[in-house]
């Protein structure tokens, strides 16, 4: 193997790895050149070009289309950017978090239990979808099981408190009441067939899966870490440089659905869709489907779902609209890929929650 490292006749320091030394350690001492992320680059760069677009149009006359487009664009950033970077400053703050307090608060094992903890804990926390799905892959790297990572993402997006209180206001307080129960038994029931099926074998189990260690007492050693902890600038600034890089596998799926969502929502009038989402089993499935294609964050399909509603009359095609948003977006399902490294991990997200929502969203149209 030739040298890489050093010349040939001037021979490596103890200290450092040699060339020379067998194929699996030569990579510590030359490293693979580090590739473009043509993805999330060129994502990004659609988005902040637009963005900027958008301000330059007081001194730029663009044409109708690409105004729109720019003014799509801004209002999906303005919408999702505190979600994103509350999503980092999370991550950022998880990775601090020693394993043994994440596995002792969601539970270690796996069924109803520990299902039912990480629902509850995705109901809780306040964040968008966007948010959310970084602090969901950041629970698995931490030992969380498959179980629980899908139960945490389908509970928690539109869940969150501030999210609640808009629902609240355009679909009242029964309805939201009935879809946030409906929605986490969602989330529960795939949680556990999904760990059921981890158990039989026919999913692989979460490498990075590891038992509470003995004599772990959580709130007794939770105050001690935070007295020894000092919450400076140096505390923040790592935290959130930690967040930005452990998610930027996420960021890069986030810019690129905000890319086709910003054109789909520029070019295809929402109204399109609304005209065939009746109480109907097409219109379910064709509720399904633009819920599949125009889903971006939880705060812009939250409207959406109210006047589907109100005005089309439709519960159970509001709840659709709602939560395949969630169960169905690429955006979760890559991240599911990249994190996992398995197709099949993905895909069990749809494969498992979008059969409960069509039946849930046939019988609320049914029962109302």
């Amino acid at each position: 193997m030739s040298d890489c490292c050093h010349k040939p006749e001037q021979p490596p320091k103890p200290e450092k790895p040699a060339c020379h030394q067998p194929v699996e350690s030569a990579s510590a001492c030359c490293p693979p050149p580090k590739r473009i992320d043509w993805l999330f680059w060129g994502s990004l760069g659609f988005v902040g070009v637009c963005y900027a677009a958008y301000w330059a149009s007081a001194w730029v006359a663009w044409p109708n289309a690409l105004y729109h487009l720019f003014h799509v664009v801004k209002d999906l950033v303005h919408t999702v950017w505190w979600g994103v970077l509350l999503g980092i400053l999370f991550v950022g703050l998880l990775d601090k978090v020693p394993r043994d307090f994440v596995m002792s608060a969601l539970g270690t094992g796996s069924g109803f239990v520990p299902v039912l903890r990480s629902t509850c804990a995705g109901v809780l926390l306040d964040l968008c979808s966007h948010g959310i799905l970084m602090v969901g892959m950041k629970l698995y790297e931490r030992g969380a099981s498959l179980g629980q990572v899908i139960a945490f993402l389908v509970a928690s997006p539109w869940n969150s408190f501030s999210l609640t209180l808009i629902l609240i206001a355009l679909i009242g307080l029964k309805w939201t009441l009935v879809f946030i129960v409906l929605s986490m038994l969602v989330g529960i029931v795939a949680g556990v067939l999904c760990d059921a099926l981890v158990a039989t074998g026919r999913l692989p189990a979460n490498p990075n899966r590891q038992h509470v260690r003995d004599g772990f007492r959580f709130w007794a050693e939770a105050k001690q870490g935070l007295q020894a902890t000092r919450f400076d600038a140096a505390f923040w600034t790592s935290s959130i440089r930690t967040g930005f890089v452990d998610g930027k596998m996420i960021l890069r799926w986030i810019f690129f659905g905000v890319m086709l969502a910003s054109l789909i929502q520029a070019f295809i009038p929402t109204d399109i869709f609304q005209q065939w989402v009746g109480p109907s089993l097409l219109g379910l499935f064709v509720t399904l489907v633009a819920t599949t294609i125009i889903e971006v964050c939880s705060e812009g399909s939250s409207p959406i779902a109210a006047d589907i509603l109100n005005r089309g009359g439709a519960p159970g095609n509001a709840f659709v609209f709602l939560m395949a948003g969630v169960a169905t977006d690429y955006t979760e399902i890559m991240s599911l890929k990249e994190t996992t490294r398995s197709w099949k991990m993905a895909l069990i997200l749809p494969a498992l929650t979008v059969p409960q929502v069509l039946l849930i969203g046939w019988l609320l149209n049914s029962l109302s």
